[in-house]
């Protein structure tokens, strides 16, 4: 088992560092800063509990208060807002690096972005020329995503920001006929739209993927990603068979490498599938 003062060494801090990343996930704070030289300006806690009506906001345990909750992650140089004044969810999530990666080395020309939330992603896919569809419940998410654009010097005229209920959009534009040769679905584990109707990943997934599948151009890329700890990569793959059948569809499957900075079993569960 890897010894978790040392979680982050000085070696993989330097190469955070040298492809312009500053957000990735520390253990054993003291002991980590002690042995790389680092010094915090500011730290916050959050506790992260099973059940979602236990959720907290973010808390200063170490730093000046009076400082602006606001502040920039910077992963491989591109930039995204964080605030820590915004509730649970501060705005970025770290343990989809290699998958915003991977969404740069796939280069899409269209990408359909569901449950976009702060449209991290869809940044990455901008800044190597793509236009992007980035659909979320939550217009203020939808509003944050447009800073992010912002912050990176990326305008939004050639990209949509939908706020509406994913399970309802993507029939819809099926029937409009559009294509996409890029897909990202990271659902949250729940939600409940402005109409009542409520969302469980463990329950609506699989039919989620199948509306995807009708977006998906030939030879796209299609993400499924969940944080549930009942979906885990077998899980994932099991759905995304019986998806591709439902659909007629053939692919490969891809597993991103696991995050250096992540203990094993921890962060998001991914699968990329490669459409034929």
């Amino acid at each position: 088992m890897r010894n978790e003062s040392k979680w982050i060494d000085a070696a993989l801090l330097r190469d955070f560092q040298a492809e312009g990343t500053d957000a990735h996930r520390l253990r054993e704070l003291q002991s980590w800063t002690s042995s790389v030289r680092f010094e915090f300006g500011r730290i916050f806690a959050r506790f992260v509990p099973r059940k979602n009506e236990e959720r907290e906001s973010a808390r200063l345990i170490f730093g000046d208060p009076a400082e602006n909750l606001r502040t920039i992650a910077t992963e491989r140089h591109l930039k995204f807002g964080v605030d820590f004044g915004a509730g649970y969810s501060v705005g970025f999530f770290v343990d989809q690096r290699e998958n915003r990666r991977r969404v740069r080395h796939i280069a899409p020309k269209r990408l359909l972005n569901c449950f976009a939330y702060t449209c991290s992603f869809s940044v990455s896919a901008a800044y190597v020329g793509a236009t992007t569809f980035n659909v979320d419940l939550s217009k203020k998410s939808q509003a944050r995503g447009r800073e992010n654009f912002a912050l990176n010097s990326l305008p939004t005229v050639d990209h949509r920001f939908i706020a509406d209920d994913v399970m309802a959009v993507l029939p819809r534009l099926a029937r409009q006929g559009e294509k996409f040769d890029a897909i990202i679905l990271d659902p949250p584990t729940f939600s409940r739209s402005s109409g009542g109707k409520a969302f469980h990943v463990e329950n609506d997934f699989g039919k989620l993927l199948v509306d995807a599948i009708d977006l998906a151009a030939r030879d796209s890329h299609l993400l499924l990603s969940t944080n549930c700890s009942t979906l885990r990569e077998h899980a994932l793959e099991v759905m995304a068979r019986y998806g591709l059948k439902t659909a007629r569809r053939a692919a490969t499957f891809h597993r991103q490498p696991p995050l250096p900075d992540f203990p094993p079993g921890t962060g998001a569960s991914s699968i990329w599938l490669a459409l034929r």
